[in-house]
């Protein structure tokens, strides 16, 4: 029997799991966070409104299948290392609370792995976006969706993409007035993207129309090519300046104009967490505007065993998730791609990747977005890393740059600003990385008393 390791609980992992434990294979799954789900299920089990729960029975459904098949489940486990070789892959984690002593370590052997490690939001920095009341988009909604908490009493929601509805919906659920939500995408890009050949957007049309009700009945103005590009406040957040923008994200001179409120949420995309697939050996398709793990029709990386699924290998939303992830796991198992069972994920993947492509059309970020900025703005929130001292460096190899002014060294670790910083030295004259912030040799933190304690133990450290 066939050992699947699966890396990631969010809809791509638990698709993967199911697919797997389908084609008879045995099956762990390890999830960092503190239960299943991902970024997109974050809803705790205890709220009552329905509401802000989305899809939740096939939520349900597939943990349902996981307790069902025997899948091994180790949520709060962080893998700090991720090895692949003609043996099979090797994976290396602490479980436990990141805070808390006494972390556990576990290593999991597998025939086969799953990446399904998804995406976190992307926020691009504006002139006063470390002051308390800034959050990125994701966590507004996280906090919403698992807490029933507002980030605000008025809050004004700006970025690039459909998720912005949803944020801006719940948000209002929980009490929030939703000043407005700023798309800076013009009307032009939007209409290219979304328009054409409609008979394919069937399956989110609803979905679309049921946040423009939303809105409507919140009386949440929804404004396009309008963006945040100041944040105004002394110790906290006071309000914004809007401005509209040109078809490359470059603010219209003249039409800034400022709005009262306590809260901003940010969201322009999402970007994905590549660096176990950059640990694994796998190519990466891309470059600073969007990097991807390549993969091909049965979802396998360049590496043999190492397969991937979910937003890692483009962003497309849950349901291509669902659907890369129940081809990836089935035949991680040994299972063949042209079997009767993987004709339903197979054809559903099909029309998702047509929607990831439409995504990147309407909502893909544009290069004018860096005239917002003036030198004095923060790029780097951990470090305090301004816009000046990235570009007079960016004629420097990019590691060079990181040493010398810090940008992503701190406890995220670039994932907060490492596109900013990308963008800022390519616009600056510097040389493109291949892999820019994503590559990092110790995938999570690990103590070094818990690693001292494997080698007390386990001579093969």
């Amino acid at each position: 029997m066939r050992h699947v390791a699966i890396l990631g609980g969010g809809p791509a992992g638990l698709a993967a799991a199911q697919g797997a434990l389908a084609a008879g294979a045995r099956v762990s799954l390890i999830d960092e966070g503190d239960r299943l789900g991902g970024q997109f299920w974050r809803h705790h089990e205890r709220l009552t409104d329905p509401r802000l729960q989305h899809a939740w029975h096939r939520f349900e459904r597939l943990r349902g299948a996981l307790a069902g098949g025997g899948a091994q489940v180790l949520v709060g486990a962080s893998v700090w290392s991720a090895e692949a070789s003609v043996d099979g892959v090797r994976l290396r984690a602490v479980v436990g609370d990141a805070d808390g002593d006494g972390r556990s370590a576990i290593d999991v052997d597998a025939d086969a792995v799953v990446v399904a490690t998804g995406a976190h939001d992307l926020a691009l920095p504006v002139p006063g976006w470390t002051l308390p009341g800034v959050t990125t988009a994701g966590a507004a909604q996280a906090l919403a969706k698992r807490d029933g908490v507002a980030v605000g009493r008025r809050t004004v929601v700006s970025g690039s993409g459909p998720f912005l509805l949803p944020v801006a919906h719940s948000l209002a659920l929980v009490g929030s007035h939703v000043v407005g939500v700023h798309e800076t995408s013009r009307m032009p890009a939007l209409a290219g993207g979304w328009l054409p050949r409609p008979w394919e957007l069937a399956g989110k049309a609803g979905e679309f129309v049921g946040y423009v009700g939303a809105l409507a009945r919140h009386r949440i103005p929804y404004r396009t090519g309008s963006a945040v590009v100041r944040v105004l406040g002394r110790d906290r957040v006071e309000g914004v300046v809007v401005a509209r923008l040109d078809a490359d994200w470059r603010p219209m001179p003249g039409t800034e104009r400022e709005v009262a409120c306590d809260a901003v949420a940010l969201g322009h995309g999402f970007t994905p967490r590549l660096e176990a697939a950059l640990a694994l050996g796998c190519a990466i398709d891309g470059d600073h505007r969007g990097r991807f793990v390549a993969v091909d029709d049965a979802q396998r990386t360049s590496v043999a065993g190492v397969f991937a699924a979910g937003e890692v290998t483009g962003i497309g939303g849950a349901d291509a998730a669902l659907a890369e992830g129940a081809v990836a796991g089935f035949v991680a198992a040994g299972g063949a791609l042209d079997d009767p069972r993987l004709r339903g994920p197979v054809a559903a993947r099909r029309r998702t990747h047509a929607f990831a492509t439409r995504l990147e059309r309407a909502h893909g970020i544009r290069p004018g977005w860096t005239s917002w900025l003036d030198d004095d703005t923060i790029v780097c929130r951990c470090e305090a890393v301004t816009r000046r001292a990235v570009a007079e460096r960016a004629d420097v190899p990019l590691r060079a740059m990181r040493l010398a002014t810090r940008a992503g060294l701190g406890p995220c670790q670039g994932r907060t600003c490492g596109r900013a910083v990308e963008a800022i030295v390519a616009e600056s004259g510097g040389a493109a990385a291949s892999v820019g912030f994503d590559r990092r040799p110790v995938l999570a933190p690990v103590r070094i008393g818990e690693l001292a304690a494997l080698a007390d133990t386990d001579p093969r450290t």
